[in-house]
């Protein structure tokens, strides 16, 4: 079948405003959440622990939450270089608690495949996208990606990181958290994790007594009232990630805006930004690649829980806020 111009243009012009329609109407699942249609209740399914990954320890002196980035369905991650690299990372803490069953990208911890009216759209979509052809997969990108513009909205964005910070307390106290002691909540979000992680961790740090800790590991996010208010935030980075760099399309990340959360965080102290190497944004050549090595022969993934690893055991040192780490006191890979 022969396809002219004109309905080659018109099948384009379609998919444009079916998508323009999509963005205009995400926000109303945030709105439908801060009017209590859904009601009070986070979803959460019971995901065995995975090795030393959602273990409760009770010697724990530290709390870390996982947030994935736009490619999750639900609380549970099907990428195995996340598992492989989370494992790492809690052999590496010991006494730290590594959460990962949480998907903020929805406001109730929903999963995408246990919607009551879309659920089968997505099922579908995440079958694509584990088996191939995977455009059809792209569609769970697009949607979390509407959600992660949703938290940096300041329009809808105050609602929606509010609900993701419940999100996050009740699976810190799923694990035994105590929001009223004072061990340190660390938060690691990942791409566009990145946003959800600094919009809901300033709500977060209101509700608990502990400092909160934000660990951007190539993460888009945007200049966020939060920023002022949680303990630190690390921006992790790679040489080969040029995708961390869409956050500064964000107005209040450039320089000539000197008001901006973003910049007033980083004159005061608050915000450090680490190059840990030649790493890329995801896949092959990404923070969590086991196959590709440095020099003397340290896998990336290994060097990302290294510097993961050393900020956490810096900063629940004794000695506290004294120890934040700096771009020179960085682990060389070994």
């Amino acid at each position: 079948m022969v396809v002219t111009l004109g309905e080659l243009l018109t099948y384009i012009g379609l998919i444009v405003l079916g998508i323009l329609v999509w963005a205009a109407i995400s926000p109303l699942e945030t709105l439908g959440w801060w009017a209590g249609w859904f009601g009070d209740q986070i979803y959460h399914d019971e995901l065995p622990s995975d090795g030393p990954v959602r273990l409760v320890r009770p010697n724990a002196n530290s709390y870390l939450l996982f947030v994935s980035g736009v490619g999750r369905v639900s609380n549970e991650t099907f990428s195995h270089r996340e598992r492989e690299f989370l494992r790492r990372l809690a052999l590496a803490l010991p006494q730290t608690v590594v959460i990962d069953d949480i998907f903020p990208y929805s406001v109730n911890n929903l999963a995408l495949t246990g919607q009551p009216f879309f659920a089968g759209i997505w099922r579908w979509a995440f079958r694509r996208k584990l088996q191939g052809p995977k455009l059809a997969g792209y569609l769970i990108n697009l949607r979390n990606i509407w959600q992660v513009m949703i938290s940096a909205d300041k329009r809808y964005g105050p609602m929606f990181n509010q609900a993701v910070a419940q999100i996050f307390l009740h699976s810190l106290l799923r694990y035994n958290y105590s929001p009223t002691g004072e061990k340190s909540v660390y938060i690691i979000g990942y791409s566009g994790g990145g946003q959800l992680a600094v919009g809901a961790a300033g709500y977060l740090r209101e509700w608990i007594k502990g400092p909160v800790y934000v660990i951007s590991l190539g993460g888009v996010f945007g200049s966020e009232p939060s920023l002022l208010s949680i303990t630190h935030l690390y921006h992790l980075h790679g040489s080969g990630d040029r995708s961390h760099r869409l956050g500064l399309i964000a107005p209040g990340r450039w320089p000539i805006f000197p008001a901006s959360p973003w910049n007033r965080a980083k004159r005061q102290g608050m915000i450090t930004e680490l190059a840990i190497g030649p790493m890329g944004h995801t896949g092959r050549r990404g923070y969590l690649d086991a196959t590709n090595t440095f020099p003397d022969g340290t896998p990336y993934v290994d060097r990302t829980v290294a510097v993961i690893a050393h900020i956490v055991h810096q900063t629940t040192a004794p000695s506290g806020p004294s120890t934040v780490p700096s771009q020179t006191d960085l682990p060389s890979p070994n």
